[in-house]
């Protein structure tokens, strides 16, 4: 064939045909898994059955069966016991090898007293079958062994006046039938009760995956719920309060109601900027792909740097709010910092609900290993919004704090008004 020539097409199907030999030969001679190691009791085991058919076979050639084992010599079938029923001892850890020294010893056992090494030939054939990874050489080996095991007489002409008594005695012929009967009965329960056993775990591990899941959602939600509480009640409560001032001084002050509705749209888009900010969040989180989430053009979570924004709109909502900052400002993680403006600003927003006309002072610490964080109010009168809450947001406040270790006290101060206090540990930063 010249260069350049085109192979024929029916050669292709001959070399499919010749990959997939090769294919399957790899598979036979592949090892299908590692060799077993034995524990100490199976090793145990292997061990004192070995030595009972050492026993019993040298027991058989001294007695049974001395008529036909007094024609060798016995210095040899005591040999070849020793080789077949011996190695049964390491028939785990290498049961194609022990085949294999079984083997050779049960052929070069005389027929008439292939009973001496018959036993451990059909122990050693199941231990490669059943233990062996090799299952190409196992194979070979196995018809090997039964060929070597099914052999019926000696070589050489037969003589039909010769008794030769049956390897397997006759009243042992049930013995050998009802025990694989039993065996395979054991066997099947215990795979039934095995299978059994991982149903049951199987379904365990998928209830505690589920519920895991479960727990996970409703953490989730708990989490949202925090965020778009703490979002709209303080924006939409200052925006209640701006808009029925307006709506008071509308006839009187046009000036300042005009003023008063700025400050409304002002908190309304305020309101709008977090929950677009929050709902992004949301959305980066169910995996939206990442062109996407460069076009929302997300603003940062508020941190402790937004305090001065937040309280010049609890002023212009008409509450007078002092700040007072100490120690020395540094970088905190976007949590703490988002959790103490969470503090201040749920605090506020009680403040405009529940003491309308009190004073609000707002103090902010920063120690070496905490950062204390506390909100006072001079007491009031209850606003229209002061029956619509539930709660919620103090409880909250103490789920966002209990993340970084913190904690929240909140109570009525001696003198009148009301205190909310939140301590937040800094030592692992």
């Amino acid at each position: 064939m010249t260069v350049g020539e085109k192979v024929p097409a029916r050669t292709a199907p001959v070399r499919t045909v010749r990959v997939r030999l090769r294919r399957a030969v790899r598979a036979l001679v592949r090892p299908g898994g590692q060799l077993p190691r034995p524990t100490g009791q199976q090793r145990l085991v292997d061990a004192a059955l070995a030595l009972v058919l050492t026993f019993v076979s040298v027991q058989y050639a001294w007695g049974d069966g001395y008529d036909e084992a007094h024609r060798y010599r016995m210095a040899d079938l005591v040999i070849l016991v020793f080789l077949a029923s011996a190695s049964l001892a390491w028939r785990r850890r290498y049961p194609l090898a022990v085949l294999w020294i079984v083997t050779v010893a049960t052929a070069l056992t005389p027929d008439d007293v292939a009973r001496l090494t018959f036993y451990a030939c059909v122990i050693a054939a199941y231990s490669a079958a059943a233990y062996s990874p090799h299952r190409l050489p196992t194979l070979v080996s196995l018809a090997v062994a039964v060929t070597v095991i099914s052999r019926t007489g000696q070589v050489g002409p037969v003589n039909p006046y010769v008794y030769v008594a049956p390897t397997v005695p006759t009243q042992y012929v049930p013995l050998f039938i009802s025990v694989p009967i039993v065996v395979a009965a054991i066997g099947l329960r215990t795979w039934k009760l095995r299978a059994a056993e991982s149903r049951t775990r199987l379904t365990a591990v998928e209830s505690a995956r589920a519920e895991e899941l479960h727990r996970a959602v409703e953490h989730e939600r708990a989490r949202i719920a925090r965020e778009l509480h703490d979002v709209v009640t303080h924006n939409v409560s200052v925006m209640v309060i701006q808009a029925g001032a307006a709506r008071t001084i509308m006839d009187k002050s046009p000036e300042l109601a005009r003023e008063a509705l700025l400050a409304v749209e002002a908190g309304g888009r305020a309101a709008m900027g977090e929950l677009r900010d929050v709902m992004g969040l949301l959305t980066m989180e169910l995996g939206r792909e990442s062109a996407e989430l460069e076009s929302l053009e997300l603003d940062p979570q508020p941190g402790l740097d937004r305090l001065e924004s937040l309280v010049r709109r609890m002023r212009s909502a008409g509450v007078p709010v002092e700040l007072t900052v100490s120690g020395a400002p540094r970088p905190l993680p976007a949590g703490i910092e988002l959790a103490a403006y969470r503090v201040v600003q749920e605090a506020l927003t009680n403040t405009v609900k529940h003491a309308s006309g009190a004073d609000a002072s707002v103090q902010v610490s920063y120690g070496d290993g905490e950062l204390h964080v506390e909100v006072t109010d001079t007491g009031g009168s209850p606003g229209p919004a002061a029956g619509t809450g539930n709660g919620r947001g103090l409880i909250g406040l103490r789920e966002r704090l209990a993340v970084y270790g913190g904690t929240l006290r909140t109570g009525p101060r001696p003198l009148g008004g009301y205190r909310v206090r939140a301590l937040i540990p800094l030592e692992d930063l």
